[in-house]
């Protein structure tokens, strides 16, 4: 018999919600504004911390907010592109960041977006917040608008092994030192651009 017990009313929203420890919560979602039409419009992809210890009056103790309208993240459709650990201190979240504007290829006729494409890295805890230590970048260019939703740079999964952090897209596998996200080498996948844009993600 679920109950409602307490509620926070604040901008945007969250897709994912994921247990810091058992007095709080780590959000995932969109941040979002109201427009000059009256209307409400989304943002770029946001990040919240919530205390839920008091499950009466839950509060938003800290919040980060990535990119412009249209950036999104892996981990707001699938969960498992998700990367926590708390005793490593350590947040990794994939991201599709808007860079630029779209700039129309005459050569094939379609529109390219420019962005970013790649991991966020976190530190996190309720005394701090959210801290970034930095970026792993697998696509920094122009991008051809059929790969918005299926894109073979974004990143889909990011993993550690002993202090080493990775992120995989369809295109490589990238190392990263998990102490200062030093590069440390890079894989390129077997990649066939018209079989990933034909049967998609597997």
């Amino acid at each position: 018999e679920p109950q409602i017990l307490g509620k926070l009313k604040i901008p945007g929203f969250s897709d994912y919600l994921h247990p810091y420890d058992e007095n709080h919560i780590i959000g995932v979602g969109k941040e979002t504004a109201d427009n000059e039409w009256g209307g409400v419009s989304i943002k770029g992809v946001k990040l919240s911390l919530f205390d839920v210890s008091d499950v009466n009056n839950p509060k938003q103790i800290d919040m980060y907010e990535i990119g412009e309208a249209g950036t999104d993240s892996e981990a707001l459709s699938d969960h498992k592109a998700f990367l926590f650990d708390k005793n490593k201190n350590l947040l990794v979240i994939p991201i599709r960041e808007i860079t630029g504007k779209e700039q129309y290829d005459s050569r094939y006729g379609y529109y390219m977006q420019k962005v970013w494409q790649g991991a966020y890295v976190f530190s996190i805890s309720p005394a701090d917040g959210f801290k970034l230590k930095g970026k792993i970048s697998h696509l920094d260019d122009y991008e051809e608008q059929q790969f918005y939703w299926n894109s073979p740079s974004a990143v889909r999964r990011s993993l550690y092994m002993d202090d080493v952090l990775y992120t995989v897209s369809a295109r490589k596998i990238k190392m990263n030192s998990l102490d200062n996200l030093t590069e440390i080498n890079s894989v390129d996948l077997p990649f066939d651009k018209n079989q990933y844009y034909e049967y998609g993600w597997r």
